[in-house]
């Protein structure tokens, strides 16, 4: 695993546990944001990070209430407690939120560097399978092999159209411009009219049917694919 291409999110009101904690792990090639609360750590988290090492006694939301609103959010984002209260009902309460692990202050910065590690390395084993299929209902792609099907049913696209899906679905939500589109679809060709991208996604959606009523343009800024 390259660490610099890992971004870990601390979130503690603490400035000196952050700081040990950001001095460590940068200098061990991780990415490192902060956030004193779990409110402001609900603005920074994104898509991009892989861990939050998360305090349980803040002000305003705790940890455990983070970790819940997290999990019913559907991000399944690896998360390691770090705090003082250690007894057993507290770590039940920990892990019963969603926690994947769970270090109790004072702590050893060696043990949490080797727990994120662990953890690390477990989910980007799980990951390196699961990557390879994206799925939306019965709608999966096969990365792989670049096979897309509905209902096991292969989905016969050209090699333009499996490149515009594949840069919508894998990056659900998010508007793409025509030329945007047009750079990933058609990194080779010659000149092509954005125009184009509207025919073929015209016939994209044609051919995933009630699928294809995912992907929408929005007027002056481009297509995306819809998240459920």
């Amino acid at each position: 695993m390259n660490n610099q291409k890992v971004k870990i999110l601390i979130v503690d009101d603490e400035p000196d546990i952050r700081e040990i904690l950001r001095f460590n792990l940068e200098n061990e090639g991780y990415e490192i944001d902060e956030a004193s609360s779990a409110e402001e750590a609900d603005k920074i988290l994104t898509f991009e990070h892989r861990l939050i090492l998360l305090d349980v006694m803040m002000g305003g939301m705790s940890g455990y209430q983070y970790a819940s609103l997290l999990r019913k959010k559907s991000n399944e984002i690896p998360i390691i407690f770090l705090t003082a209260k250690n007894t057993e009902n507290d770590m039940l309460t920990g892990f019963s939120t969603g926690a994947d692990d769970y270090v109790p202050k004072p702590f050893s910065i060696k043990e949490v560097m080797a727990r994120v590690k662990s953890i690390l390395r477990r989910v980007s084993l799980n990951n390196s399978i699961e990557e390879s299929i994206l799925k939306e209902g019965d709608l999966t792609l096969d990365l792989t092999s670049k096979e897309v099907k509905i209902l096991d049913q292969q989905v016969d696209l050209t090699r333009t159209e499996y490149n515009i899906l594949y840069l919508l679905f894998s990056n659900r939500g998010k508007v793409f411009s025509r030329a945007e589109i047009l750079d990933s679809a058609w990194p080779e060709d010659g000149i092509v009219l954005e125009r184009t991208v509207d025919v073929h996604i015209a016939r994209l959606r044609k051919k995933l049917g009630s699928y294809g009523e995912l992907i929408t343009n929005r007027t002056g800024y481009g297509y995306t694919f819809k998240v459920k």
